[in-house]
């Protein structure tokens, strides 16, 4: 067990027999004899919670053994602790007013999911092992339970998806309810605001629970941020909506007046605070609520459950509640690694001499372009320091620009700086920039327009799994005209990607690998490098490997292994450029058998830029392609368990190079390119 900043329930009821126990001795009495702790809620072997079932007063209990599980969790195996522990109370209030094997719940992101699994039969060892090799995913997914409506991992998406479920009930003739569950950041997305403008239209019976906790991932940013907050705090309003509210429901017939407080603070509120977004769209306005206090989410949950037409709840939550580390770093503690719940210290500290994580040495190289040159900006969609841009955040203001989670917005505002003279970078996760996919050609590449794009976590993000994982971008952008792709192999190449990316006319990606680099050091003065050159880092006249980024590593020690195993000579390419790809130095390669290696899906990837561009130009050399498979990869332990269950382990490689190889049949001649 981790240590805790707080007493369990179990341990709080001891504490207070205790000093009775204590009192009684000092008066000179028999002690009392105390009573039996009460019975955990939680079961060790994760069975499903009747939480309509239990009484009032132990719900509270329940929330702390929720609290307990997710920190001690969360403490080993890292994930998602603010989100989580911020929505205890509110995820308790919805299964006891609702069902979730019959009404449907659908919660924006789902990262904030963990007191749902755990209350639906997915506690004991299977949470124990969250975001670990065959444990529990860390988002909600439809495959794991037939809890989980919908699954996501990318903000803004409850809503629409809400709707469709709502829109088809109603089609169906069923009566189920349909909840949706916002996260305020959510709505900064322009996918929630299409939904919101569907909505009456669309159905008249849907509950929306905006959870506001004032965060995304950073602090939230923009007008509809600025707007909840006015909403939460007016005082006028909520002194009297809470005076008030007090006393029309001790009255006779609650339920009944309860309709009429409920008109009367939607009548009242634009009076003090104006009129809202979610009345303007059509939307029942409930709110604000305490989204700690059980008893009022209950009741208006209630109320929201036989309401006619739309209706949003709006609940204030405390992000990272009940752990004070989280609670004093919200940012950080939105999703982090294995830590101290005490210190709140990562537990896998870095050891002295580790090299920096790629998003880092990115980061510093932009703030000191930026520097050199007022017109380079930093654009990031709600994650300054996941991409690294805190540092120019901190340095430079004025050069950068946080849209909240916005990517199509984040695209087309680079677009806009770009066509005045400025040089934009906008740096989003590789999953991320699927999300501005039209943006990238519609309004950068078909304008030539000098935007750079860095695509951090290409490649696996194991813990998180699927929704997370950078495995398709290669594939998106090597179809678009007019675009540069590139992959550094260690981090002076990185720096030297950058700025070369700032010297050109048009559009450029960068795309590198989640956690830390080679160790490489970066040179004082970046060097401009020339557009679609390959770099050849070993000669070989029998097997040539094309590797990209970090599977150069993987390369240089098959290539070695074959030499000293088999006497075969096997040369190393760094390809650094996708598009355009150095198809002369590839014709110029008279190795009989061509190697790809790419950290992407196999489908249109690197390698079939290579095997496009031997077919094209009649190359005699065969070609095998290493890569990910044509599914989406699982969450798990780590990078390397996860190679190994999809046949990409370094043995694996090996064999599969010497494979096609052997496949040869004799040692075959060297081919002629061109005969």
């Amino acid at each position: 067990m981790v240590r805790k900043l707080h007493f369990t329930a179990v341990e709080a009821n001891n504490a207070k027999l205790s000093f009775a126990t204590a009192l009684s001795q000092v008066d000179g009495a028999a002690p009392a004899r105390p009573a039996a702790p009460p019975r955990p809620i939680l079961s060790a072997t994760g069975r499903r919670v009747a939480v309509a079932d239990l009484a009032p007063e132990q719900l509270p209990q329940l929330a702390q053994e929720l609290r307990d599980e997710i920190i001690e969790v969360t403490a080993a195996n890292g994930g998602h602790v603010g989100p989580n522990l911020g929505v205890v109370e509110l995820t308790i209030a919805l299964h006891r007013v609702f069902d979730s094997e019959t009404d449907r719940f659908v919660f924006d992101v789902a990262h904030q999911g963990y007191a749902h699994k755990l209350l639906t039969g997915r506690g004991g060892d299977f949470f124990r092992r969250l975001r670990q090799t065959g444990g529990t995913s860390g988002f909600l997914t439809r495959s794991e339970s037939v809890h989980d409506a919908f699954g996501a991992g990318h903000a803004g998406t409850a809503l629409s998806a809400a709707l469709g479920m709502a829109a088809a009930r109603d089609l169906n003739g069923t009566g189920e309810h349909v909840v949706a569950v916002c996260g305020d950041a959510a709505f900064t997305c322009g996918i929630t605001m299409e939904a919101l403008n569907n909505m009456t239209s669309c159905t008249k019976r849907l509950i929306v629970i905006l959870n506001d906790n004032k965060w995304s991932i950073a602090r939230n940013v923009g007008a509809v941020a600025q707007g909840l907050n006015r909403l939460s705090t007016s005082p006028t309003y909520n002194k009297i909506h809470q005076d008030l509210g007090k006393f029309i429901t001790a009255l006779p017939h609650g339920h009944d007046v309860r309709r009429l407080w409920v008109k009367w603070k939607r009548e009242t509120k634009d009076f003090f605070v104006g009129s809202n977004l979610f009345e303007n769209f059509g939307l029942r306005y409930l709110g604000p609520i305490d989204g700690h206090n059980l008893e009022e989410l209950v009741k208006n949950l209630e109320f929201a459950k036989q309401a006619e037409g739309p209706v949003l709840l709006h609940v204030l939550t405390d992000k990272g509640n009940g752990l004070d580390a989280a609670r004093k770093s919200p940012e950080r503690f939105h999703g982090l690694g294995a830590f101290d719940p005490i210190t709140g210290e990562s537990r896998a500290a870095a050891k002295p001499g580790t090299p920096p994580a790629y998003q880092d040495v990115f980061g510093s190289a932009l703030t000191r372009f930026a520097r050199a040159n007022p017109k380079v900006v930093g654009i990031t969609g709600a994650m300054p320091a996941g991409t690294g841009l805190s540092k120019l955040a901190a340095e430079l203001p004025r050069q950068f620009f946080d849209v909240g989670i916005a990517e199509e917005h984040a695209v087309l505002f680079a677009a806009g700086l770009a066509t005045q003279g400025l040089r934009p970078v906008c740096a989003i996760y590789s999953t991320f920039l699927q999300r501005a996919y039209d943006q990238i050609i519609h309004d950068v590449a078909l304008q030539g327009l000098p935007v750079t794009f860095c695509l951090d976590r290409a490649g696996l993000s194991p813990n998180d799994g699927p929704t997370h994982h950078g495995l398709f971008d290669l594939a998106y952008l090597r179809c678009v005209p007019g675009v540069v792709v590139m992959q550094p192999k260690d981090e002076d190449e990185l720096v030297d990607m950058l700025h070369t990316s700032l010297q050109l006319p048009g559009p450029a990606f960068i795309r590198f690998p989640r956690g830390t680099g080679t160790g490489a050091a970066v040179k004082d003065e970046p060097a401009v490098l020339p557009i679609g050159r390959a770099e050849t880092l070993r000669e070989g006249s029998d097997i040539v490997i094309w590797a990209l980024g970090p599977m150069l590593i993987e390369a240089r020690r098959i290539a070695d292994r074959l030499a000293a195993e088999e006497g075969l000579s096997v040369g190393v390419v760094n390809a650094r450029f996708v598009k355009p790809l150095d198809r002369d130095l590839l014709g110029r390669q008279t190795a009989p058998l061509l190697i790809t290696m790419e950290d992407h899906v196999l489908d249109g990837g690197f390698g079939s830029a290579v095997l496009e561009a031997v077919h094209d130009t009649g190359h005699p050399a065969a070609v095998e392609r290493i890569g990910w498979p044509d599914k989406f990869i699982e969450h798990g332990s780590s990078v390397d368990d996860l190679r190994a269950a999809h046949g990409m382990a370094p043995a694996d490689l090996y064999l599969r190079v010497l494979g096609a190889w052997r496949r040869l049949g004799p040692r075959a001649p060297a081919a002629q390119p061109g005969a």
